[in-house]
């Protein structure tokens, strides 16, 4: 035992790298080590950084063998750097920069690849690599290794290391930097998880996930293609595509490893179609997982809802994962550098480690965000997943959201993981963007460039014949009134109106449910207006709503639609990418031409109109867009409009597509966008945090704020009052998420938005300014049909 002191710890020379389990017994620092060594290895074995990843294992904890750290286990130090010295040891002793770097960060974030900041790490330097906050627990290193050694502990210098003797930034060097420190922190996490889990056995593993076993879940997607084809009612011509589709892929599946696009139009069954590719090429090249990357949350559920139907029976409730900023993993970020600046984990940091999450499980959903964030952040808890991306295969979804000003350092990391870490990544979109103009750009970061296979080798004959839709361009000069624009959709029994920002939708819907509709709750389930199937007051659908309102809506709309009776709709554009919706006309608001693309696939989408579906595309009352680049892509379809003339212009046309393509990137010049220049800039300098710090894909910092839904009340006073005694839990936001909206974080000042919003406290912290969960106390301002309306003076709305 360790609790007798430190008496006992020198005379025994026993050194321990945690404090007593719940079973009583501390963790031995040499079977800490040598353990975190074996896994760290292990995850990398077979690529670039095996070796490395064994040496960071062994060396990551090295000043717990200081005696100031001991006495910290016996709460008589504290604010200690026990990492600096491993990481100054392999850099010197070692010649191994990147495990140097990786044993660094494994409490306090990646930090730079450059010679001064190393030789911070350097006992002997006046100035302290831990900064102000941080002593050393032991400034002798011959002692510390005198120390390892005498606990049988070997220290080598690698045969080949990931970055050589080498300092240069860049890119892909500094992902390789990335993938091994996954593999420390993975590792480092699971074996302290497993000492605070011992059982009577000793440390207690957590479980691993369930394998992929391709060839079985291949014959259940099959299965559930088949049974959807007999109870589909899509014309023959569709279905026929859908076939050919499938078919193409699973040739496809065949090919080597590598980049892929997966070029289909909208209802061609695209989804399933490149999950078969997925789990066929996973079968012929003995890859571990598939790893789903969508750019909304507001499809997340619908996707992963489909997967779980079709792979739960067989598999269980674990084969299919969800990850993203709703799902409760992660939570451990919220606790900064506990463990770091204390050097050893209190009852939170074991609590929220247990909700850390490595993506050990074979089908993963995730968002855009966490997947392409993680791969250029420099947080452990971030970062802790991406060896799994090892041999895997990644499929981009809607890959045509992605920002134009981020292309070239997101192909570049693409590009590398996939040449070096035997990954393949697919690129899917009906409009596929043309990232391949960017293959010199993306040449000088990543060596293979940026040249997919294209897995569809006709896709023009694709889009020729799903063509089920005319759409009429109207002169984007003149623009139409709200008043006007809603008498021409209440012509239409079946309409859907697309713009591009809540408040114009809010504003549109406003003007066609005149009289205004009071603000109740006791009112039909179905609608506010307190009918059923006869009610022809209009449906409103954004983010505005919550996940548990939109799917109430939604299947409201496709029961409508099913029964051909009235049905209006009025949308942002969170209806256009993996919708499945299906109206005979669409209204949608001048935008970028592949969003336009997106909006014609939610009409006549099943083909089953006698001619074809009709779309009109009108210049709203106000010309405002979305931040980013949306404004200039509208303008480059405005543009393409005066060059095509409107009966040339063909959303169904390929070369259409590539044309405004070339013309957005002829333009907007991504290679040499702002962005992408600051990105280059740090990559080159090695900078990790800033790194991490400009890489964003949402630009604006956004919060998560559990509403009042009126239908379910109850619930959301359950959660508030859980939240209040509780703070906040894994299982807390898992219940959390149907109810929850994002807004963008207000500012400091603005009271009026901050009295209504309570903070959910983590780790006994309440912090109204910096947390990122939030109860909206208000329970007037959530609207039954416009879901979160905060007063008309706050701009905290997420367009």
């Amino acid at each position: 035992m360790c609790a007798d002191g430190v008496v006992e710890v020198q005379s025994m020379k026993k050194y321990f790298a945690h404090s007593q389990n719940k079973r009583g017994d501390c963790h031995l620092l040499k079977d800490h080590l040598s353990s975190v060594a074996r896994l760290a290895g292990g995850f990398l074995h077979g690529l670039k950084g095996e070796e490395e990843a064994y040496l960071a294992g062994l060396l990551h904890d090295l000043g717990k063998y200081g005696d100031r750290f001991q006495k910290r286990l016996l709460g008589q130090e504290k604010g200690l750097d026990h990492w600096s010295q491993g990481a100054w040891l392999s850099l010197t002793q070692c010649k191994a920069v990147g495990a140097a770097l990786a044993i660094q960060g494994h409490h306090i974030g990646l930090q730079h690849l450059n010679k001064p900041a190393l030789r911070t790490l350097n006992p002997e330097n006046e100035k302290f690599a831990g900064g102000d906050t941080l002593q050393w627990s032991e400034r002798n290193l011959d002692e510390l290794r005198s120390r390892l050694a005498g606990d049988g502990l070997d220290v080598s210098q690698p045969t080949q290391t990931i970055l050589g003797s080498s300092t240069a930034g860049g890119f892909a060097r500094m992902l390789d930097v990335r993938m091994l420190f996954s593999a420390l922190v993975d590792a480092d996490f699971l074996d302290t998880e497993a000492h605070f889990q011992s059982d009577a056995n000793g440390k207690h593993y957590r479980a691993e996930g369930p394998k992929l076993c391709a060839d079985q879940a291949l014959l259940k997607l099959l299965n559930h293609i088949e049974g959807l084809e007999r109870r589909n009612r899509a014309e023959t011509k569709i279905a026929e595509v859908r076939r050919e589709l499938l078919e193409q892929c699973s040739k496809a599946a065949a090919l080597p490893k590598g980049i892929f696009t997966l070029t289909a139009p909208t209802g061609s069954g695209k989804t399933l179609a490149m999950l078969n590719f997925a789990l066929r090429h996973a079968w012929e090249h003995n890859l571990r997982r598939i790893v789903v990357v969508l750019p909304y949350l507001s499809i997340i559920d619908q996707t992963a809802s489909t997967y779980r139907s079709i792979f739960e029976e067989l598999f269980g409730p674990y084969y299919v994962l969800e990850h993203h900023s709703l799902s409760g993993l992660g939570l451990e970020r919220n606790l900064g550098d506990s463990e770091g600046r204390e050097g050893e984990p209190e009852w939170v940091i074991r609590q929220m480690g247990l909700l850390a999450e490595n993506w050990n499980a074979p089908l993963i959903v995730t968002t855009s965000v966490q997947m392409l964030e993680s791969l250029m952040s420099n947080r452990p808890s971030s970062c802790r997943k991406l060896h799994h991306l090892a041999r895997s295969v990644i499929l981009f979804d809607e890959v045509q959201t992605l920002p134009a000003s981020l292309a070239v350092p997101t192909l570049a990391n693409l590009s590398h993981l996939a040449r070096e870490y035997g990954s393949t990544v697919v690129f899917a979109t009906a409009t596929q963007p043309a990232f391949s103009r960017l293959h010199e750009a993306v040449s000088c970061h990543s060596s293979a460039g940026w040249q997919p296979q294209e897995i569809v080798t006709n896709a023009r004959g694709f889009f020729t014949v799903m063509r089920r839709v005319d759409v009429q361009w109207e002169d984007p000069t003149r623009s139409i009134t709200w008043p006007e624009l809603a008498q021409r959709l209440r012509c239409h029994d079946q309409v859907m109106c697309i713009v591009n920002l809540k408040r114009h939708a809010t504003a549109l819907w406003k003007v066609m449910a005149l009289p205004p509709l009071p603000l109740s709750t006791d009112l039909c389930p179905a609608h506010p207006c307190g009918q059923h199937l006869t009610c022809t007051c209009p449906f409103h659908l954004s983010t505005n709503l919550c996940p548990a309102h939109r799917r109430r809506v939604l299947n409201e709309v496709r029961a409508r639609l099913a029964m051909r009776q009235s049905v209006r709709l009025v949308a942002t554009q969170c209806v256009e990418a993996g919708v499945d919706i299906d109206f005979p006309v669409v209204f949608r608001a001048y935008a970028p031409l592949d969003a336009i693309i997106q909006a014609a696939g939610r009409c006549n989408r099943e083909g089953n109109l006698a001619g074809l579906g009709a779309m009109t595309v009108f210049c709203p009352p106000e010309e405002a867009y979305p931040p980013g680049g949306y404004r200039q892509a509208t303008d480059v379809t405005k543009m393409l409009l005066r060059q095509f003339g409107r009966d040339a212009m063909q959303v169904d046309d390929p070369d259409c597509v590539a044309k405004y393509y070339e013309e957005l990137y002829g333009i907007g010049r991504p290679e040499g966008a702002r962005e992408t220049n600051r990105l280059v800039e740090c990559a080159t300098a090695g900078s990790f945090p800033d790194i991490a710090q400009h890489y964003r894909l949402i630009s604006q910092d956004a919060i998560n704020v559990v509403v009042p839904y009126c239908e379910q009340l109850s619930e959301f006073d359950s959660l508030k009052d859980e939240a209040e005694r509780k703070g906040l839990t894994a299982d807390w936001i898992r219940r959390a998420r149907q109810l929850t909206v994002s807004l963008y974080r207000p500012q400091r000042d603005d009271d009026p938005i901050w009295d209504a919003l309570i903070p959910v406290s983590v780790a006994r912290k309440r912090d109204r300014t910096q947390g990122e969960w939030f109860v909206y106390a208000v329970k007037e301002h959530y609207h039954p049909c416009l879901g979160l309306v905060p007063p008309d003076s706050l701009n905290a709305w997420i367009t």
